[in-house]
C-alpha cells in the first residue's frame, strides 16, 4: 500500500508500529533502546581473561546473574543461575554487592531493582535485552483495558493477576489494583488466591499460562476463558462476552514457547521411541495437552536431574538450556533433544553476549557506572506490594 493510499484511507501508524518502523524510541519500553559504548570485538581471544580479570578487580563489590537462557559464554561468569525471580531474590540477599550484573533482559532487572536496596545499582549488560512477551502490554493498554473492564460493569469484580514476564509498570498496575504477581511454579497458586478476592481474574500478559493454568490445573473450560486483544475495540469482545468469563487472558505470548506445535510433538514421538515430552507451561495448551510433563524451568532441571539413565527425553524450552542439560546428563545415558526440529533461540536472551559483559565489568572495574537499571519509587513501591501479595501466598 502506498502512502497516498494510506492517506486516503486515514489510516493513522501505532505507537509500536513506529517502534517498529524505527521511527520513534520508548525509554520506558522493552525495546527501540540503544547501548552504548564501544564494545570489544567478538573475536578478540582475550575476551575470558579480560572477564576474569575485571571481575577479580571488582570482587564482592559485583555481583553477577545468569539467567539459564544465556549462553554458555556468559553463564560461566555467573555467581548464581536460575530463573528471573530467583535471581531477583538472590540479588537481595546479597547487600553487600554494589553492583548487581543481570544478564538476563530488561524485566529482570527491573525486578531486582525494585527488591534489592537503594544503595545497590542492578545493571543490564545491554540495553536492547528485552522480552517480546512483556512489550506486548503496555501501561497504556492496560489502562485502556481496565476502561473496557469498567464500561462493561465488571471492573471491581476482576483481580488482575500478572505473569513475572511482565515490566515494572504492568507489575505496578497490578499491585495498585489489588492484584499478585506469578511466576510460572505458583501460577495455580496465585489464581486461587485470586478468586478468592474476586469472581474474575485478567491475566497478564502470557495467554498461554492463563489458559493451560485455568484449565489443565484449576479444571475450568476454554469456555471460561476469553481472549483479550488490546489492538481491537473493547479487545474485540463485548460485554456480554466479558460478563461470562472467569478469565480474561491478555493476547500476549512467548515467542520461544509459542512456536512449539502440536506437530512437533507428534514427529518427536515418532522419531524417538518411548520418548518423554516436557514442555514449559507457557507453550500452547494442544502442546500442554499433548505433553508428558508440564513445568517451570526449574521444574524441567529437577525432573531431568532425577530421571533414570537411558531415559529419553524431548524438551519444549528454550536452546541454550535444552543444549546445556543435553551436555550436563550425556554421561548419564539420558537422551535429551530439542522438541523442535528448527533451532530456536531466544534473540533477546542472546544479545547478552561475552563482548557486552565484557565491556560492562570493565566499565564498573574503572568506576564507570554504565546501563543502570533503575525504577522510580512510585512505580516501585505499587510493584513490590504486588511482588509481596506472591510472596505471601501459601
Amino acid at each position: 500500500m502506498t502512502t497516498a493510499q494510506t492517506t486516503e484511507l486515514d489510516v493513522q501508524p501505532t505507537p509500536l508500529a513506529l517502534l517498529l518502523l524505527g521511527r520513534e524510541a520508548d525509554p520506558r519500553s522493552e525495546r527501540g533502546v540503544e547501548c552504548p559504548g564501544d564494545l570489544p570485538s567478538p573475536s578478540d581471544p582475550d575476551l575470558v581473561e579480560r572477564a576474569r580479570a575485571a571481575k577479580e578487580k571488582l570482587g564482592d563489590k559485583v555481583f553477577v546473574l545468569g539467567h539459564h537462557y544465556q549462553r554458555d559464554e556468559v553463564i560461566q561468569f555467573a555467581d548464581v543461575t536460575g530463573d528471573s525471580f530467583k535471581l531477583a531474590r538472590d540479588a537481595a540477599a546479597r547487600p553487600e554487592a554494589e553492583y548487581i550484573v543481570f544478564c538476563g533482559v530488561h524485566f529482570m532487572a527491573e525486578s531486582a531493582d525494585i527488591l534489592t536496596s537503594d544503595d545497590q545499582k542492578v545493571v543490564l549488560p545491554d540495553l536492547a535485552a528485552g522480552c517480546s512477551m512483556a512489550d506486548m502490554a503496555t501501561a497504556e493498554q492496560v489502562a485502556e483495558c481496565w476502561d473496557v473492564l469498567t464500561e462493561a460493569g465488571i471492573a471491581e469484580q476482576v483481580v488482575p493477576v500478572s505473569y513475572m514476564n511482565s515490566s515494572a509498570d504492568i507489575k505496578a498496575f497490578t499491585g495498585k489494583h489489588g492484584g499478585t504477581i506469578c511466576t510460572s511454579s505458583n501460577a495455580k497458586k496465585a489464581l486461587e488466591w485470586a478468586f478468592e478476592q474476586g469472581e474474575k481474574v485478567l491475566f497478564l500478559p502470557d495467554q498461554h499460562l492463563g489458559r493451560n493454568t485455568a484449565v489443565r490445573d484449576m479444571g475450568m473450560t476454554l469456555e471460561d476463558c476469553v481472549l483479550y486483544n488490546p489492538h481491537k475495540p473493547n479487545g474485540g469482545l463485548t460485554a456480554e462476552q466479558l460478563r461470562d468469563a472467569k478469565m480474561i487472558l491478555w493476547r500476549g505470548h512467548c515467542s520461544v514457547h509459542g512456536r512449539f506445535s502440536l506437530e512437533s510433538v507428534e514427529d518427536v514421538r515418532a522419531r524417538i521411541p518411548g520418548v518423554n515430552v516436557l514442555v514449559h507451561p507457557e507453550c500452547r495448551h494442544e502442546v500442554v495437552a499433548a505433553a508428558d510433563y508440564v513445568g517451570s524451568t526449574e521444574y524441567i532441571i529437577k525432573a531431568l536431574e532425577a530421571a533414570p539413565a537411558g531415559s529419553k527425553w524431548a524438551i519444549g524450552t528454550e536452546l541454550n538450556l535444552v543444549r546445556r542439560l543435553a551436555n550436563r546428563f550425556a554421561p548419564e545415558g539420558k537422551e535429551i533433544v530439542f522438541l523442535d526440529k528448527t533451532v530456536c533461540f531466544c534473540s533477546t536472551m542472546n544479545r547478552i553476549d561475552l563482548p557486552h559483559l565484557v565491556w560492562t565489568l570493565e566499565s564498573l572495574a574503572e568506576g564507570k557506572l554504565v546501563n543502570r537499571i533503575e525504577v522510580d519509587k512510585e512505580t516501585e513501591a505499587f510493584a513490590k506490594l504486588a511482588l509481596e501479595r506472591m510472596l505471601a501466598l501459601p
